[in-house]
């Protein structure tokens, strides 16, 4: 037997309330909700702020994404003791 998976907080009722709602609904109610939903998300920006806007978008989502390693990944892992700059400078004399 399967199990269904849910994303939390959902379960079967729940889904079926879900789509009995948006099955009874008219055409006329279906686009009145899109309406109001479009209203809400969107805003009007002058064309000359744009760029502004653009830069605090990517500020935030940089901000938000999770950190990733910086580390050049390609370098092979150093072994054992590194020199120093004063060390590989004077060469053999060491």
């Amino acid at each position: 037997m399967t199990s269904k998976k849910y994303p939390g907080g959902w379960d079967e009722a729940r889904i079926r309330r879900v789509l009995d709602y948006y099955e009874s609904q008219s055409d006329e109610e279906a686009a009145a909700e899109i309406d109001a939903a479009f209203e809400s998300t969107t805003m009007e920006v002058p064309v000359a702020l744009v760029p502004v806007v653009r830069e605090l978008i990517a500020k935030i989502k940089s901000a938000r994404a999770p950190r990733r390693n910086t580390h050049n990944a390609t370098l092979p892992p150093s072994r054992g003791r590194t020199k120093s700059k004063s060390q590989r400078s004077r060469g053999a004399r060491g």
